[in-house]
């Protein structure tokens, strides 16, 4: 008698986690495009310099230097930059191509 109330709960469970994980994943997937829009491209790597103006390279995993354009957005995370400047912290960036091959960055984590 007890065998088919394990069984239902272990499929439960199953269903309920398999539900989450599909939902975080969504989420992870289309979040950034919520938020930005569906133009921003994303890129990751190390903050290695800051210009008075708040305009930033990040070096990334690879080896490449990116220079990015500060826009409003990113100014107000100047102690945040900083401090993943500091701390040599890996930084998320978000970010949108201008013309002239300009990276304007709207989003810095």
């Amino acid at each position: 008698m007890a065998f088919p109330r394990i069984k239902a709960a272990i499929i439960v469970l199953f269903l309920i986690g398999s539900l989450a994980l599909i939902t975080i994943g969504g989420i992870a997937y289309i979040g950034p495009q919520l938020a930005h829009g569906s133009n921003v491209q994303h890129t990751d790597g190390t903050i290695i310099a800051i210009s008075p103006n708040m305009n930033f390279v990040l070096k990334t995993a690879d080896g490449q230097t990116m220079q990015f354009i500060c826009s409003q957005r990113c100014h107000l995370e100047e102690a945040h930059m900083a401090r993943h400047l500091r701390e040599k912290a890996h930084t998320d960036i978000y970010y949108i191509q201008r013309p002239g091959n300009v990276l304007d960055a709207i989003d810095v984590d």
